[in-house]
C-alpha cells in the first residue's frame, strides 16, 4: 500500500506519517518498506493525474509499504484510529489470502478434472476410430470388364 492511502486511512497528515516511519526505520527494514523509483512514481502520476514536481506538486518519492510494514505501523502510531485502522487492514490480508488458497485449491482441481477429460478423449478417438472402420463398406477386388479377344481364349 502506499503512504498516502495509508496516511489517509489512519488520518494522519502525510507528511507526519512519513516522519513516523523515518524516526523509526528499524522496524521497517528494506525488504517490507521500498521507495517507489522515479519511473514508477511517473507512471503513478500520469494514472492519477497529479501536478508535476515544481508546480505544487509531490518533491518525495512515495513509499510503498507491505503487510509486515503495516504491522509494524501499529507500533508508531498508537492513536485510537490507528489501532482500529490497523485491525482493519490486518483482517483484510488474512481475508485475502484465505481467498488465494481457495482459488489455488479451485485450480489443482480444475486441473484435474482437465487431465481426466484428456484421458477420456483419447479413448473416445480410438471408440470411434473403430466405429468408422465397422460402418465402412468392404471393399472387394472387382473383376476387370474387358472384351475378350481371340487371342485371349
Amino acid at each position: 500500500m502506499l503512504d498516502v492511502d495509508l496516511a489517509e486511512l489512519y488520518e494522519v497528515p502525510t507528511k507526519r506519517f512519513k516522519q513516523q516511519v523515518r524516526r523509526n526505520l528499524k522496524r521497517f527494514p528494506e525488504d517490507f518498506l521500498f521507495q517507489l523509483t522515479k519511473e514508477e512514481a511517473e507512471s503513478l502520476r500520469s494514472q492519477f493525474a497529479t501536478s508535476k514536481t515544481g508546480r505544487g506538486g509531490r518533491r518525495y518519492l512515495r513509499y510503498a509499504l507491505t503487510e509486515q510494514d503495516v504491522a509494524m505501523l501499529s507500533s508508531v502510531l498508537s492513536s485510537e484510529t490507528a489501532i482500529e485502522v490497523n485491525i482493519a487492514i490486518m483482517r483484510a490480508f488474512v481475508k485475502l489470502r484465505q481467498m488465494l488458497e481457495s482459488n489455488e485449491e479451485l485450480n489443482r482441481k480444475f486441473t484435474a478434472v482437465i487431465r481426466k477429460l484428456a484421458t477420456h478423449d483419447k479413448y473416445f478417438t480410438v471408440v470411434f476410430d473403430e466405429l468408422k472402420k465397422l460402418n465402412e463398406l468392404p471393399t472387394r477386388p472387382r473383376k476387370q470388364i474387358r472384351f475378350k479377344t481371340v487371342a485371349d481364349t
